[in-house]
């Protein structure tokens, strides 16, 4: 037990250490950018030089680079003041800046986008890990025969095609085409405003990134199931008479867990960080759009705070993974 608390504990200290890290990358990169946030933040008044620096004093960007950064740090947990006197904007802690183009707290920004793409990631997630999994377990059992071929035609076609054409075939011929569709097509609706058009507008983002992921999940799971097969303790079991299902269920899909669990979690995490193509067919309003929306109007504070989200969803999810490994696998703690 202390074995694993000293595991967990270096996990939870390097995991911290990369997020600063991190942090620290993504705001260097983008105070190297050729654009000067003083003069994005003025509006129609940023031809005037003298308006320009009094805005760069008012919002701190006069100051070095190491105490911008210091603002910026202690702003996630103490919130941040934009500007001064009468006309100062409080963010409340986690302050990841203010978006002087949509005039709002990123903070709140994200607030409002994050749980759209949560509802699309688990659902997709849900989809694709039991049709992946399905189809991988028939296609690797009935090797060679015609549930094989068309789980290999399955996967074909799911990594060939794009998922905006995907999504974009599923609305002409599900919503466009078809009269009387039960499909909305005027986007997204909060679960908390009607759950059954929620789930209804949700249905065909589902589909369309559970349909590549499936695809790319059967492939996974049929060359792991395949190759665990082969291995020394599978044909002992066999040998000891056990049938093909007690085989599966108890050994071989076992030892296949690992590696399907480390890959889910990453490609969930990945798409936590925004499905920019899928959220942009299907006008959803979550981390992909708000991401596509604040680099096409160089809103750096968004910029900024979604990219190191993104990061930091992957390398927390990273951490949760080495950490139920440890649970799983005592040698994993070694």
């Amino acid at each position: 037990m202390n074995g694993l608390l000293a595991y967990v504990s270096r996990r939870l200290g390097l995991t911290l250490i990369i997020l600063l890290a991190v942090s620290f990358a993504v705001y260097v990169i983008f105070s190297l950018l050729p654009y000067d946030p003083a003069a994005l933040t003025c509006g129609k008044n940023c031809n005037d030089p003298g308006i320009i620096e009094a805005n760069r004093i008012r919002l701190g960007y006069d100051k070095p680079f190491w105490e911008q950064y210091w603002l910026f740090l202690s702003g996630l947990f103490v919130g941040r003041s934009f500007g001064t006197g009468a006309a100062a904007i409080f963010c409340e802690a986690p302050s990841f800046g203010y978006s002087f183009q949509q005039h709002a707290c990123v903070t709140n920004l994200l607030a409002d986008a994050l749980p759209v793409t949560i509802y699309l990631a688990v659902g997709a997630l849900i989809l694709w890990l039991i049709v992946g999994v399905g189809l991988g377990i028939v296609s690797a059992k009935f090797r060679g025969k015609i549930w094989d071929t068309l789980s290999t035609a399955f996967v074909l076609v799911g990594t060939s095609l794009p998922t905006f054409l995907t999504g974009l075939m599923l609305i002409i011929f599900l919503v466009v085409k078809w009269d009387g569709s039960p499909f909305p097509s005027d986007g997204y609706t909060g679960p908390d405003e009607d759950f059954g058009q929620f789930l209804l507008s949700m249905v065909l983002p589902w589909v369309t990134l559970a349909f590549a992921f499936a695809a790319i999940y059967t492939r996974f799971v049929r060359s792991q199931i395949l190759e665990i097969s082969t291995e020394d303790y599978i044909r002992t079991a066999k040998a000891k008479g056990l049938s093909d299902g007690r085989i599966l269920g108890k050994h071989t899909l076992r030892a296949a867990l690992a590696p399907i669990v480390t890959m889910a979690g990453l490609d969930f995490a990945g798409l936590l960080g925004g499905a920019i193509l899928t959220e942009a067919v299907f006008n959803l309003p979550g981390m992909g759009r708000l991401s596509l929306k604040a680099v096409v109007d160089i809103d750096l504070p968004v910029i900024v705070a979604t990219t190191i989200l993104a990061a930091a969803i992957v390398v927390v999810m990273n951490m949760v993974l080495d950490i139920a490994y440890a649970f799983i696998d005592p040698r994993v703690r070694v």
